[in-house]
């Protein structure tokens, strides 16, 4: 294992954790106005399904009261709300949600019901509104939510009991590197990730795995190594789906590591050599989230044509042809 890059230097980042959160909390801006009884995001998606053959995805982003984690990379809590929904809110939010999308293929149709947080944690998604929220959820093939390792418990068995189709479950394991996933402030070891993960496998739940691309304290190049070995560590412990995620700023906690050296986004390259490590292993399907791409589209020459290949490779699960870019390939030069 090596040692993060970078320590901690001009943002004082805490060594404690008693006091990352404290620090992550004061850098935040402000939160969004939202509706609780309305969805605060809905999309219509294609992705891969299980087979790698295109499933239409409903995504559904529900309102919800903020994670009880304060993850240092993360900025999902500027669409959460301060206190529980009123009652049959999440139901409303996902009734909502589906009249603004198409109906669903018989045989292949997925719905995402993400959170920003943990689906099963009880004072973001009430454990009274499951019913309501299954039988919404029953014409699709496969229902997606999110959950934080240590919130995998009977509620998850109490949920799948209501739905006629598959459940999987997304759970963030960031990265495998041990010292910077403390630092992340996720409060989660590997072990604990492992033994949820074990859960799911038991109970033929499906786990999908988000992995960061370089996360703060490492380099280009070490950032690349990491989401390999996160994305081996997800393929053993039983991941159907891996999607990576460049790490980007927009919280005010990763502007200030930015600030003071400790963070850069990944580089468009190391994305796409990630996607390609893992479409390789064929030991899953493997996506990199293209939310905000042109963000990390750091080589003006051939970001466009890079951009589109990863989105290609996203899609078709294979390897289209190389972009060749002498600007940022060094083995080019």
């Amino acid at each position: 294992m090596t040692e993060p890059t970078n320590e901690p230097g001009a943002s004082a980042y805490p060594s404690s954790a008693s006091a990352r959160t404290q620090w992550i909390l004061e850098r935040r801006p402000a939160r969004n106005a939202l509706d609780p009884m309305r969805p605060y995001a809905v999309l219509a998606e294609t992705e891969p399904g299980l087979d790698g053959r295109p499933v239409d995805v409903a995504t559904i982003f529900l309102t919800n009261r903020e994670c009880p984690w304060r993850c240092l990379m993360c900025d999902l809590w500027r669409n959460t709300l301060q206190a529980t929904v009123p009652a049959g809110a999440i139901a409303a939010q996902v009734a909502y949600g589906l009249a603004q999308l198409p109906p669903p293929a018989p045989g292949r149709s997925a719905i995402k019901l993400y959170n920003a947080g943990s689906f099963f944690d009880p004072h973001a998604i009430p454990t009274a509104e499951y019913p309501a929220v299954a039988r919404l959820a029953a014409p699709f093939d496969r229902t997606i939510v999110e959950c934080h390792p240590a919130l995998v418990d009977h509620r998850v068995m109490d949920f799948r009991h209501l739905l006629p189709g598959r459940l999987e479950i997304a759970m963030g394991l960031e990265t495998v590197h041990p010292e910077v996933l403390k630092r992340l402030n996720k409060r989660m070891t590997l072990d604990r990730f492992r033994r949820a993960a074990e859960f799911l496998g038991q109970n033929q739940i499906g786990l999908r795995v988000f992995i960061l691309v370089r996360p703060p304290w490492l380099g280009d190049a070490e950032g690349l190594e990491w989401a390999r070995r996160s994305l081996d560590f997800a393929f053993d412990c039983g991941a159907a789906v891996a999607c990576l995620i460049p790490t980007r700023g927009g919280n005010g906690a990763m502007e200030e590591l930015a600030a003071s050296g400790e963070f850069s986004p990944p580089s468009l390259r190391s994305l796409e050599l990630a996607l390609e490590y893992g479409l390789h292993a064929k030991r899953a399907i493997v996506m990199a989230d293209d939310w905000d791409i042109e963000k990390v589209a750091d080589c003006p020459r051939c970001a466009t044509d890079r951009v589109a290949r990863i989105r290609t490779m996203n899609a078709s699960q294979g390897f289209p042809p190389a972009v060749e870019c002498d600007a940022c390939d060094p083995t080019r030069r």
